[in-house]
């Protein structure tokens, strides 16, 4: 096992699911259910199978495709995400403030 492999993956989980909307939810089913045991076994459960679903297409992804063409589309997706957030709204008249 590579034990830097694992905690790199455990760190990176672990600060980008905190304040997520998963967590939010957790919270919420617990202060309104009478078993936060089972809130808490049931959220760790649905974390792990989407956590294992993300690694089994990821992959089988990495056997079909070759890794350059997935970082070039990874760096697509973001740059265009990137510009979008960049440019102004089309919707809002242009002396309004955008708010976000």
């Amino acid at each position: 096992m590579d034990w830097h492999l694992l905690g790199l993956s455990f760190i990176t989980i672990f600060l980008s699911e905190l304040g997520d909307k998963s967590q939010v939810a957790a919270i919420a089913l617990s202060g309104s259910s009478k078993s936060p045991r089972a809130v808490f076994f049931g959220t760790a459960a649905a974390l792990l199978f989407a956590s294992l679903l993300g690694v089994l297409l990821g992959h089988g992804a990495a056997h079909l495709l070759p890794t350059r063409l997935v970082k070039a589309i990874a760096a697509l997706g973001f740059a265009l995400m990137a510009v979008r957030l960049l440019w102004p709204s089309a919707d809002l008249p242009p002396d309004a403030e955008e708010v976000s």
